[in-house]
């Protein structure tokens, strides 16, 4: 089974889009363990919305904060402590997809970060890049923090305008295997998921 967390190198790089990718190419189930941030809509119900294949089940999220900020500062402004006993992966047959919440090092508590939970799932890693100024480093600092606590990256997406340079630079520097690339696209719809889906599926049967 693919059980695999989905982390970017920072906030805005496309964690939903390439989990709604993933989740539709191997028909999986889809958690978020946090939500900060309730409107529009959540990450969740935009997953939900993009996959079309009848397999997959969405399981609620564990905590769903109103803010839209980093989980500790949102579960603060209700009051809550969120811990990591809090966390349980759901119990499924079936490929696991979780996605976490901003880069690696989010806070979700005080001693608490994303990492951490996925120290505690025992789950390989998804890294999701997009190329801008400064990618490289935020990139090449998410991989050796993973690296650094025995986490293992089972590949790295690159998401947006293509920039060879950055990319070949960043593949050959770290060794990690490369996941196909996203493009971007003037409206992400099924259609569009569906389509990545496919090569997404035909990389993880290789």
């Amino acid at each position: 089974m693919e059980n695999l967390f989905i982390t970017g190198i920072g906030t805005d790089v496309g964690k939903t889009f390439v989990s709604a990718i993933i989740t539709e190419a191997l028909q999986a189930d889809y958690w978020k363990p946090v939500q900060a941030g309730l409107t529009p809509t959540t990450d969740a119900a935009t997953v939900r919305g993009l996959v079309q294949n009848s397999v997959s089940r969405f399981w609620p999220e564990r905590h769903r904060l109103r803010l839209p900020a980093s989980p500790h500062a949102a579960a603060a402004a209700e009051n809550l402590t969120l811990r990591a006993g809090d966390f349980q992966l759901p119990e499924t047959d079936n490929h696991l997809i979780v996605e976490g919440a901003g880069g690696l090092l989010v806070p979700l508590a005080p001693g608490l970060l994303i990492a951490d939970l996925i120290g505690q799932f025992g789950l390989e890693v998804v890294v999701v890049s997009r190329n801008y100024l400064g990618s490289i480093n935020h990139t090449l600092l998410t991989l050796e923090a993973l690296r650094a606590r025995g986490l293992r990256v089972r590949g790295l997406v690159f998401n947006g305008e293509p920039n060879p340079a950055t990319e070949d630079f960043i593949a050959q520097h770290t060794g990690v295997p490369l996941m196909p690339r996203v493009l971007p696209e003037a409206e992400v719809t099924p259609a569009v998921v569906s389509r990545y889906a496919a090569e997404f599926r035909e990389w993880f049967e290789l």
